[in-house]
This record gives structure tokens, sequence and C-alpha cells, in this order.
């Protein structure tokens, strides 16, 4: 992908921002997959915690 003009400082901050965002996405997507394949979301963690919690 070619360069275009330089921009000014704007532009790089708004280009960064959506390059920023993009690859959260991404990343929130990924845990999400990896959720998915764990079971439902949520399934067994409070069972563990109330576990873990000292009487």
């Amino acid at each position: 992908m070619a360069n275009p003009a330089p921009k000014g400082k704007s532009e790089r901050r708004k280009e960064r921002l959506k390059a920023a965002l993009r690859e959260n996405l991404r990343r929130r997507k990924a845990q999400e997959r990896g959720r998915g394949a764990a079971g439902p979301a949520g399934e067994g963690q409070a069972e563990s915690a109330l576990a873990d919690e000292p009487r």
C-alpha cells in the first residue's frame, strides 16, 4: 500500500486511532471466540469463586 502525500498532525493521529481501534476489535473478537470454545460465558465462574472464599 503506497503512502499518500504527507499529512498533518491531526490526520496522522486519526490514522493511528483508526488502526488502534481496528486492532482492539480484532483482539476482542478473538477473545470472544476463545470464550465460546470454552462454553457459555460465566459458566462455572460463580461456583469456583465461592469455593475460594474463606469461611
